[in-house]
């Protein structure tokens, strides 16, 4: 069972608990105006790799996340979209006793019967989901990602019928994500979760513009700053009702 994926990073800290090898998989249906990954988006310009060549990167690493409470997050890109990949990828870490995190944002996600007995599976051998919730709002959340948002929402859900363990992350961009108002639609929705363990909020930045410059993109946010101190304490105070 071969992958496609962009890179990979050996000591991450910020995706799941403990040190993790972050797997960055190619493809991704969504199209966010803040990306600061816009070379995934593409499937076929990926590297292709084996289970067997990514667990033996993996395991060269064991013992700092078993140090930890570590493992392996597969991130993207959007994960999901190489469910069949990540499944036998995720057996392997199991009988390997390595802890599972998949970052999605569940762009892809269907209730369409070939496609949940794929992602059965898949959760079968999933420790942790990091979910990240765009905006609650589905028209803004077009305008943000190209993409209405009922789908994701009902992702959510079904994560929690299947009660798989999630942190839910929101990215606070100024003047898109950061109303009052869609803050607390937002908390309220992730309140009717309860299978939701933490709630974290990740500041917008431009460390990927670069790589929009690279591919010949223009920016759409270029104006935008990253958001203030006090509008990232006031969205975690909103947010923290959810926890």
């Amino acid at each position: 069972m071969n992958g496609f994926i962009h890179s990979v990073e050996s000591m991450g800290t910020v995706d799941g608990p403990g040190i993790r090898f972050i797997i960055f998989t190619q493809g991704c249906q969504l199209r966010c105006l803040y990306c600061h990954n816009p070379d995934t988006w593409s499937i076929k310009d990926g590297r292709e790799v084996t289970v067997n060549e990514m667990m033996n990167e993996i395991l060269a690493y064991k013992s700092f996340m078993d140090a930890s409470g570590g493992g392996v997050t597969v991130s993207g890109g959007e994960a999901l979209i190489q469910m069949d990949f990540l499944t036998e990828l995720f057996i392997e870490c199991k009988k390997n006793g390595v802890h599972t995190t998949i970052d999605s944002s569940g762009g892809n996600f269907s209730r369409n019967e070939k496609y949940l007995a794929k992602l059965d599976r898949l959760l079968e051998v999933t420790d942790l989901i990091l979910l990240d919730l765009k905006h609650i709002d589905s028209k803004k959340h077009k305008e943000l990602t190209g993409k209405p948002n009922e789908h994701i929402l009902d992702f959510a859900k079904y994560l929690e019928e299947k009660q798989v363990p999630v942190w839910v992350r929101h990215v606070l961009v100024p003047g898109l994500t950061d109303d009052e108002n869609d803050l607390r639609a937002l908390a309220a929705f992730i309140q009717t979760l309860d299978n939701v363990e933490r709630v974290e909020i990740l500041p917008y930045h431009k460390l990927g513009v670069y790589k929009w410059d690279a591919l010949g993109l223009k920016y759409p946010l270029e104006d935008i700053d990253s958001p203030t101190k006090e509008s990232i304490e006031k969205a975690k105070e909103i947010l923290s009702a959810a926890n």
